[in-house]
């Protein structure tokens, strides 16, 4: 769901009302409830069957973070063999997405080999949630963050404003905004500048970015293709 889509023009406002209405109820948890399956949905476009793996992904470093948050208090001398347990799973998992094309094609030119290339789609902002959740895990070990409940971590995990587009952001910035979830008639001015930078985000991508990528389109398909382009051209491209 691209934001300059009328799908996502149409689901961004449905989203508002609802944690509007929510939020004037004064029911944090189901407010951050309402954001965390809104996100999921918003994941679940795309290919249903990637939220599983996105699920799952929350779902054992929520675990992980668990177990440190526990060794942490505790004093225990756990924390850190969970932490490299974590990173390591969730390097593995970005690996086998990102390089194992690569990784065989590498092999199979090295050794003269035809070992078979498995046609693997990376799955969406898989980059994103995998070093989001290690720098949680991190700050976990270190005690710079305080045990939080699923749904706020799933949250932190999946906002969809930020899912697919980033950028990383640290717990100390978004973990106390879920949990001032206020009644928005206190926050018009919030409302205000979040409009107008969206406003301005959204003219700069249809106005002008569509207009100007068939022309960088062009320079780059002839370059791709072998021809030699001119120095003007290239540049107008570039």
């Amino acid at each position: 769901m691209l934001f300059n889509s009328f799908a996502f023009l149409l689901f961004l406002p449905l989203v508002l009302l609802l944690y509007t209405r929510l939020a004037r109820r004064g029911s944090l948890q189901a407010t951050l409830s309402a954001l965390a399956l809104c996100s999921l949905l918003f994941y679940g476009v795309w290919n249903p069957v990637y939220l599983l793996l996105l699920l799952g992904s929350v779902g054992v470093n929520y675990l992980l973070a668990r177990r440190i948050w526990r060794d942490v208090a505790s004093v225990g001398r756990g924390a850190r063999r969970w932490l490299l347990l974590g990173v390591a799973v969730n390097l593995g998992l970005l690996g086998y997405f990102k390089y194992t094309g690569l990784l065989l094609d590498t092999v199979n030119l090295a050794l003269d080999l035809s070992l078979p290339s498995p046609d693997i789609v990376l799955p969406l902002a898989i980059s994103f949630f995998t070093f989001q959740q290690i720098a949680l895990l991190a700050d976990a070990r270190q005690g710079k963050v305080a045990p939080v409940g699923i749904t706020e971590y799933l949250l932190f995990v999946t906002f969809f404003p930020q899912l697919i587009a980033g950028p990383i952001v640290h717990h100390a910035e978004m973990m106390p905004q879920f949990r001032q979830a206020a009644d928005p008639r206190d926050r018009l001015l919030d409302y205000q500048l979040g409009l107008s930078l969206f406003a301005m985000g959204l003219a700069k991508k249809v106005l002008l970015a569509d207009n100007l990528a068939p022309i960088a389109d062009l320079a780059f398909a002839a370059a791709d293709a072998g021809n030699t382009l001119p120095w003007a051209l290239a540049a107008m491209g570039v």
